[in-house]
């Protein structure tokens, strides 16, 4: 594993004593950040829907980190005002951000394209406008302090390979994915800029959003082993940070991906994975 010191000579942004915000950290991939950075000796700055599990997430990170170095702050991303006082409070209490991580989501389906349009709205306005208004928040201010810093949003591989079962989340996901690579083109073009963008792109994570299981199941990972293979996919200058997980490795995603993407190229039908009149063709590819 790659260590500590290593990481953060290689990433200054992550520099004990530097400050990391993260949303939807009071549990899952988030709070496993959380923990991780301040082991780092990162100052951190947890945001998520107050109540009791952001309590008990604080008291874990400040059993790490000191009570000093842990600051609490009820949000809920889809507001924007909410989320630009999030940003006011960690530069009041800690100073500049070096460290934004734009991990906030839901999983609840609202289900068919033509059904619960109050539904399909906030799950769009918390995965898809929660990281548009963090980016907001605070990218001019870390632009403008010249210093290193990071920029992640945690995305999903069903935002590029689009399966069936959950189109909301897709496309909240998807319209990540292109947000994201379009933030990072930004950040290139502004000169002197130290602020770089990367989209996490989890595997089978057990998180909150797992459904139907109160165990880890053998197939997932973990958050901590999902923040350690980010934090050596930074160190690479990774932008797409690809996880595996223990059912499914890089190379099964790379031809699923790739399969995805010659829906367009070959002319098939929309998700022709699923498709009857395709179907034996992607099993084939896939074991080609």
């Amino acid at each position: 594993m790659t260590s500590d010191a290593e990481i953060q000579t290689a990433l200054p942004a992550l520099a004990s004593g530097n400050v990391a915000v993260i949303t939807g950290s009071a549990s899952g991939i988030g709070l496993a950040a959380a923990k991780r950075l301040a082991s780092m000796g990162m100052k951190i700055v947890l945001a998520d829907i107050g109540g009791a599990r952001l309590d008990a997430a604080a008291r874990a990170v400040a059993a790490i980190a000191g009570a000093d170095a842990v600051l609490a702050v009820a949000t809920d991303v889809a507001k924007a005002d909410e989320v630009d006082r999030l940003a006011q409070k960690a530069l009041d209490v800690f100073g500049g951000v070096s460290l934004l991580m734009n991990n906030a989501g839901v999983g609840d389906n609202p289900g068919k394209p033509w059904e619960n349009r109050d539904a399909w709205k906030r799950l769009l306005d918390i995965n898809f406008w929660g990281v548009v208004h963090g980016v907001e928040a605070f990218a001019p201010t870390m632009l403008a302090s010249g210093k290193p810093g990071l920029i992640v949003n945690t995305g999903s591989k069903q935002g590029i390979t689009t399966p069936p079962g959950n189109l909301a989340y897709n496309v909240s996901k998807s319209g990540l994915k292109t947000f994201t690579e379009g933030v990072a083109h930004a950040l290139r073009n502004e000169s002197g800029a130290k602020l770089s963008a990367h989209l996490l792109i989890p595997g089978f994570t057990f998180t909150g959003l797992t459904e139907g299981a109160v165990e880890k199941p053998a197939g997932a990972w973990t958050g901590e082993q999902v923040i350690d293979f980010m934090l050596a996919s930074l160190k690479r200058g990774d932008f797409y940070i690809l996880c595996p997980d223990n059912e499914v490795a890089r190379p099964t995603d790379e031809k699923r991906m790739a399969w995805a993407i010659g829906d367009i190229i070959e002319n098939r039908p929309a998700l022709s994975r699923w498709h009857p009149d395709h179907k034996d063709a992607f099993a084939a590819f896939m074991n080609d």
